[in-house]
């Protein structure tokens, strides 16, 4: 794994999260990017010709390697573990870490372990099924600076998943000048 790559993901693991009515947004645009209700794979799309992911993890881990918050946000069992970045144009725009427990990958239309370099977003948000909850945010402290993070559960047919996301120095989100509205 790259070095830059253990560094941000360490630096995901430390964020403090908040509440976003708690949390002190930077500016507009990064408020509406970070409370993005809808797959991020796909805002993300509307910004670029080619959004790719690079798979840097895809194991199971065992329930003892969850940390008390994430167990509070699913259950204490062992999980798919799953470390992405996102690219737009051969950019890293975000680093993604999500726990998907074993019960969450039975009886889905698709597996979840087998999703490979196909964003993550694309498949959970075409089930019949999905809403997000206990979305949260906060700062990422990495050797380029603080990047903007969130984290939440994502339901994929009443079942859960965690995902959290930190928005790398290129993302849109720091870089547009406005809002997509899909001009």
């Amino acid at each position: 794994m790259n070095q830059l790559i253990a560094l941000y993901l360490s630096a995901l693991r430390q964020v403090s999260w908040q509440e976003p009515a708690e949390f002190n947004f930077p500016d507009a645009i990064s408020k509406q990017w970070l409370l993005e209700q809808g797959s991020l794979s796909r805002l993300l799309s509307s910004y670029c010709d080619g959004l790719t992911v690079d798979l840097v993890h895809n194991k199971i881990v065992k329930a003892e390697k969850l940390n008390h918050q994430e167990v509070d946000l699913l259950n204490q069992e062992p999980c798919l573990l799953r470390k992405v970045v996102l690219n737009g144009d051969g950019e890293a725009w975000v680093l993604g870490r999500t726990l998907i427990p074993l019960s969450s990958m039975e009886d889905q239309q698709h597996d979840l372990a087998q999703q490979g370099e196909i964003p993550l977003g694309l498949t959970v948000f075409s089930a019949d099924n999905v809403k997000r909850d206990a979305l949260q945010v906060g700062w990422a402290n990495t050797p380029q600076g603080d990047m903007l993070a969130r984290r939440s559960r994502l339901w994929m047919n009443h079942k859960p998943m965690l995902v959290a996301e930190l928005f790398l120095p290129t993302a849109p989100m720091y870089t547009k000048e406005k809002w997509h509205d899909g001009e």
